[in-house]
């Protein structure tokens, strides 16, 4: 980027000289431009700042994408002489003194002799959503009183540098929702600044009314529209502010300069599968979506028909759903906090009674989930809340986890006692968890009881962690998936009916319990794989990082070199299975001790499905 600005220095002083001499009035508003010379908009700062602005324009090269800048002295004077838009007549600057704004000005004439010590930089306007909205044959939608479109403060903060620290500033445009897909791929088109950083309920980024912005005028929702919302350069306002410097200078709102930097095309790569946009529903309340390109999506698909296989002859191919791996994954790549459930005690007559089915797919997921710096907890029955503790820690001493899981149990002794648990003192506004996940967990039929494949009622031996299930239905922001293979399981709830019809002794032994998502493996832990190696594509994928870091703070992640060792192996897998095999975990078809899981031998059938999924997770990635 820094070589980039150098080499633009030079290209920028003819634009800044038009700027100050051309007679005629040379500046337009933003949201009427559409192709030609390539707008902008202005930050003029002391020298003193300049390192440290450009340093944090870098650092949040979506709502401030740096063209350029003119050192002090490069400038003709008087400096930025522009004159007002003669259709508006408003002003075309503001000026910031202490962090307060004092004024608008139509010139920066009378402050000539100031100009001489301070630098002016290019922040490049040429996207606009109305150049998308076009693209699709979408109408332009203008606010009520056809001023500028609206743009809001949000609570994400952009990485702060030396003194700059600001919370984001965003647009929003509503998009009916049969027309988003096609509205995404044609902004996702013009490259990275063309993307959208959040699509769905406003409050995913601390906006609490649309019909208040902070800067121009709100377009309104109708009904069948989803609000989508990319960054603004207005982010710029609130960076001088923040630094609280003696003078400061920005274009007024939607006011731009027209530089004679040519537009240029987007990126080959944005035409490739790698840079294509693709956009899914994850949730209804609160709506939200997310974004990943064609590639990854492809790719993550391709794993889902993979752990599709019925080594069993169960007959799960009626309970699949298709892109359920898909938008669980994004789902939980979005989540800051996970609880994680295991433990199937189908060998009733024997001590421990759990299979060796559901830990190691719930602690390969738990790895990857602590590499990606999230927060995750497992929740298992109090009967074998010691099993657990012994498994977590040998699991530190193999090296299959980096740190041990936090455990926890539930009894759902009370009224509320769920809401309680999954929320911080039982506010369903502040939930402790964004995501639970089930592998392999027993789930409760419609009749309260909860049956192993063969009809026996396990009713003693499980605890209520159904209910934290069936909660996360009542407490917006807090979704479930459920990872199962034969629809007794936690979560299978949402293919319930299909179970009945298709699955041996179903109508009696079906979980009653719905997740949001529901993973269907022939081998449950496949499924814990699985989703961790998906979690390893979305957060490779250019396209998923730059929509999750809402286009503020670095493009790579610190601990991205870290995630490849925190994919399951076979070796880490063969640890974990040896660690349950130590403890006389038993195989959940055969009831065998040994190397073996759902009755086939893991060197074998499982092995192979390891290196299957980490193969094709790790291809051209």
């Amino acid at each position: 980027m820094i070589s980039f600005t150098l080499h633009l220095k030079s290209c920028l002083l003819p634009a800044i000289r038009t700027l100050i001499l051309q007679k005629k009035p040379n500046i337009r508003s933003v949201s009427s431009m559409t192709g030609g010379l390539r707008p902008a908009s202005v930050v003029v700062l002391h020298r003193s700042l300049a390192p440290a602005f450009e340093k944090f324009c870098q650092a949040n090269d979506g709502p401030l994408p740096l063209l350029g800048l003119c050192e002090p002295g490069t400038w003709s004077l008087p400096a930025l002489n522009a004159v007002p838009d003669p259709r508006t007549g408003r002003p075309q600057f503001r000026k910031y003194e202490f962090g307060a704004c004092t004024g608008s000005l139509t010139s920066l004439e009378e402050h000539g002799e100031l100009l001489k010590d301070m630098v002016a930089f290019c922040l490049d306007c040429s996207f606009s959503p109305e150049a998308a909205l076009e693209k699709v044959g979408l109408p332009r939608r203008d606010s009520p009183g056809h001023g500028l479109a609206g743009a809001y403060k949000t609570t994400v903060p952009c990485a702060s540098m030396a003194g700059f620290c600001c919370p984001l500033v965003v647009t929003m445009r509503p998009i009916p929702k049969d027309k988003l897909e096609r509205l995404v791929q044609a902004s996702g088109s013009m490259g990275n600044k063309g993307q959208p950083i959040h699509i769905g309920d406003p409050e995913w980024l601390g906006i609490k009314d649309l019909s208040k912005p902070h800067y121009g005028d709100p377009v309104v929702c109708q009904p069948g529209d989803v609000p989508v919302f990319w960054p603004s350069q207005m982010t710029s306002f609130e960076a001088v502010s923040s630094c609280k410097t003696p003078l400061a200078f920005t274009s007024a709102p939607g006011c731009t300069v027209m530089t004679n930097l040519k537009d240029t095309k987007a990126p080959a790569c944005c035409l490739t599968p790698e840079g294509i946009p693709e956009v899914h529903h994850i949730s209804q309340d609160p709506l939200h979506y997310s974004m990943a390109s064609a590639s990854a999506v492809q790719k993550i698909r391709e794993l889902e028909a993979i752990i599709a296989i019925d080594p069993g002859q169960r007959g799960i191919r009626h309970l699949l759903g298709r892109d359920e791996l898909l938008r669980a994954s994004l789902s939980l790549s979005h989540a800051h906090s996970v609880l994680v459930t295991t433990g199937f005690p189908t060998h009733f007559n024997h001590q421990p009674p759990e299979e060796t089915d559901g830990p190691p797919g719930a602690v390969a997921l738990a790895a990857f989930l602590q590499a990606l710096g999230k927060g995750v907890s497992m929740i298992v029955d109090l009967r074998a809340l010691s099993l657990f503790e012994k498994l977590m820690e040998e699991a530190v001493e193999q090296g299959v986890l980096k740190t041990a899981v936090p455990l926890l149990t539930f009894q759902g002794e009370s009224v509320g006692a769920a809401q309680t648990f999954l929320c911080k003192d039982g506010d369903p506004k502040s939930p402790r968890f964004d995501h639970l996940v089930a592998i392999e967990h027993v789930g409760r039929a419609a009749d309260g009881n909860y049956y192993n494949a063969r009809k026996m009622n396990i009713k003693h031996l499980v605890d209520p962690i159904d209910d934290l299930f069936l909660e996360t239905r009542k407490i917006p922001g807090i979704s479930s998936t459920g990872v199962g293979d034969g629809g007794n399981e936690l979560g299978m709830g949402k293919v319930k009916e299909a179970v009945k019809r298709h699955i041996r002794n179903g109508d009696v032994i079906a979980c009653d319990v719905e997740a949001d998502f529901a993973i269907i493996t022939g081998v449950s832990n496949w499924g814990g794989y699985a989703l961790a190696c998906v979690l390893y594509i979305l957060n490779s994928c250019e396209v998923h990082r730059h929509y999750l870091r809402k286009a503020v703070g670095p493009s790579r992640s610190p601990g991205e070199q870290n995630w490849t060792q925190a994919l399951p192996s076979v070796a880490k897998e063969e640890k974990m299975l040896d660690i349950l095999v130590r403890h006389k975990v038993r195989s959940g078809v055969s009831g065998v001790v040994g190397m073996e899981v759902d009755g086939l031998p893991f060197h074998g059938t499982h092995a192979q499905m390891i290196q299957k999924l980490v193969d094709v997770t790790t291809v051209c990635m």
